[in-house]
């Protein structure tokens, strides 16, 4: 059974699950409880745009357990991860030259107690959580640290943007990356969207905005 961040359970005074969606195999501890999300992206026109190329949608699936009033219930929700890069000419070869995530999670609430595990993650961390996701060529990037924060119109909205620096390798080589982030909640979905690029590539920099600002949600899938 599927439902968004709406509250789907109440908890009774002596703290045992009342049924208020007919989600009986739920309350009984039979099944688990699922929610789904809808995805997000930058528009087509401004992937288009900034020269970036479309290389992965997937809808994948997160499960946990959480304890809701005092009794332990199994829970699934629906992740969208859409994954772009752009390539550029250097050092005489084509490589990645940067790569954007847009990732869509369910809100997910339960007796008025949410039940997400990145609802309180710092951008910092959510970057660890989802850095992953993003298809690259590079190495593991390492001493990440902040560097500033700003804000973009985003979805109707001023949304922080975080920007944090890190190091990685090109083939032995060293480069530095500049990495941008933003997280939201929009229409029942937690939302994160980043972009990773060599620090070389200053234009880069202003094509990762754009791409964050012509974020859509939700999308056809």
């Amino acid at each position: 059974m599927t439902h968004s961040r709406r509250s789907l359970l109440a908890a009774g005074a002596t703290g045992t699950l009342a049924l208020t969606a007919g989600c009986l195999g739920f309350v009984l501890g039979n099944e688990p409880l699922e929610f789904d999300s809808n995805r997000v992206a930058p528009a087509n026109e401004m992937v288009a745009e900034t020269g970036y190329e479309e290389q992965t949608v997937e809808e994948r699936t997160m499960e946990r357990s959480e304890a809701i009033g005092g009794v332990e219930r199994d829970f699934e929700a629906s992740i969208w991860t859409s994954s772009y890069s752009k390539s550029v000419d250097y050092m005489g070869q084509t490589r990645e030259g940067s790569a954007f995530a847009a990732v869509s999670v369910p809100g997910m609430e339960v007796a008025g107690q949410s039940v997400n595990p990145l609802d309180d993650m710092s951008n910092e961390e959510l970057l660890t959580e989802f850095l992953d996701r993003v298809d690259s060529n590079r190495g593991d990037i390492e001493n990440i640290q902040h560097q500033e924060s700003f804000a973009l119109d985003i979805l109707d909205d001023s949304r922080t943007v975080d920007t944090f620096v890190g190091e990685s390798e090109l083939e032995g080589e060293p480069i530095d990356i500049e990495i941008k982030l933003t997280s939201f909640d929009h229409e029942d979905d937690q939302l994160v969207l980043f972009g990773i690029l060599s620090k070389r590539l200053a234009d880069e920099s202003a094509n990762v905005e754009l791409l964050m600002e012509s974020a859509e949600h939700p999308v056809d899938n």
